[in-house]
């Protein structure tokens, strides 16, 4: 599967886009969850950064913790 992936600013808690860090990447169709977040905040390099997830039907959402910032995760 394709896994797209944006993580930008927020303002005022709602995604600001003054900047925005934009990648993909393949993924094995049977990844769980937790595996495909541990690639995409590999790829932005937040791996050691606790990360509030959350999922919104074809989405995920993320938000790391102590940061005004915000992700988005999308798979098909």
């Amino acid at each position: 599967m394709t896994v797209r992936f944006e993580l930008t600013d927020t303002f005022g808690g709602q995604a600001n886009y003054s900047w925005v860090k934009r990648g993909e990447f393949e993924m094995a169709s049977d990844a769980t969850q937790s595996q495909i977040m541990r690639r995409v905040k590999a790829e932005l390099d937040l791996t050691n950064v606790r990360c509030y997830t959350e999922n919104v039907g074809d989405t995920l959402t993320f938000k790391p913790s102590g940061a005004c910032m915000v992700g988005f995760v999308t798979f098909e």
